[in-house]
């Protein structure tokens, strides 16, 4: 059943809570950010469900896109069937509702958005079209080109991370650069490069350690740290440009979003058609015509601004059908509220 009008559950509205506490336990290294080091321990065996950079110094778990790209084309097949296995568990379950909640660089991108700027734009022609990039992105980098060029060991170079992902930029590129230039411990790249291909995106093959004189990091750094650039002025705009436009991981976790558990669900009786959700929507979607739709991140917003309850999330069928004498009453003032103003 809908909720009451005015009533939110409480996991939506402490959602910037829940993604600042799982942001934190996942990347709970405290060594990795005062040495320099990358955590390699059992954990790291362990995918996150959201995109987090298995090279970032305080990271515990690995990147579910960079095993994924590492192991696609494997020989050992139980590894790889385990880490697709994992996403489409978190996928059934949840949905793009891991974004929303569980992903540290959709937390980050959201706070660039709260920056104030004159003119917010998340609907413009080509919006749309644009959104298939990221399918591209997943098709061609992460599953074409890893499954068909593998090294001698039978390990794929991961293309997505290597080329182009921002979060694996911000979240273990730049801190290990920094780090090293400020006397952290230099490490060997053999441990995780296959995971995460960043250290060949960040430093000539070898260490990871740039010198004071910086002269390791090549053109590749610098065409993925303009990407992350991009992305940075991009979010303070446009909501969450990385998930709409270039993200693998929210397209297959969107392929999943109409048929998981944890969902948006809509009450078509309570609803007044007032297009308070449509307008509220950062994602540029209609929640009442696209109930679940592939971009929807369960953000919430929709939910919080019905005048009538008609919205709600959580496990479940989302076709609501009975209606209770409180949702009839709401929607019935909602809609005599309406008729006195005009």
């Amino acid at each position: 059943m809908a909720l009451d009008k005015g009533t939110v559950r409480k996991h939506i509205k402490y959602r910037y809570i829940i993604q600042l506490f799982f942001a934190a336990v996942t990347n709970s290294y405290v060594t990795g950010f005062a040495a320099g080091k990358i955590y390699q321990g059992n954990l790291k065996l362990l995918c996150h469900p959201g995109l987090n950079c298995y090279s970032c110094p305080g990271a515990v778990l690995s990147c579910p896109i960079g095993a994924l790209q590492a192991v696609i084309g494997s020989r050992a097949f139980s590894f790889s069937a385990y880490v697709f296995g994992t996403i489409l568990v978190f996928g059934a379950l949840m949905g793009r509702a891991v974004c929303g909640f569980l992903c540290p660089f959709g937390l980050i991108q959201e706070g660039l958005y709260k920056i104030p700027f004159p003119k917010k734009i998340n609907r413009f022609r080509g919006d749309r079209p644009l959104r298939r990039l990221k399918y591209v992105m997943l098709l061609l980098l992460v599953v074409i080109l890893p499954m068909t060029i593998n090294n001698a060991a039978g390990n794929a170079t991961p293309y997505f991370c290597k080329l182009v992902c921002p979060a694996g930029t911000l979240e273990g590129g730049v801190p290990l650069v920094l780090l090293s230039r400020s006397g952290g411990t230099a490490l060997s790249a053999g441990g995780f490069e296959g995971l995460s291909g960043l250290s060949e995106s960040i430093v000539r093959p070898g260490v990871i350690n740039v010198p004071t004189t910086g002269y390791q990091i090549g053109l590749l750094f610098w065409w993925k740290f303009s990407i992350l650039a991009a992305v940075i002025l991009l979010s303070i705009i446009n909501y969450r440009p990385f998930c709409k436009y270039l993200c693998p991981l929210g397209a297959l976790y969107g392929m999943l979003n109409p048929v998981a558990l944890y969902r948006l669900r809509l009450d078509g009786d309570a609803c007044i058609h007032c297009g308070k959700c449509s307008k509220a929507c950062k994602m540029a979607l209609d929640p009442v015509r696209e109930t679940n739709h592939s971009e929807c991140v369960r953000c919430g917003d929709c939910v919080k601004v019905c005048p009538t309850g008609a919205l709600d999330m959580g496990f479940g069928d989302g076709k609501l059908t009975k209606l209770n004498e409180t949702r009839h009453h709401n929607a019935a003032t909602a809609r005599a509220g309406g008729k006195e103003r005009q």
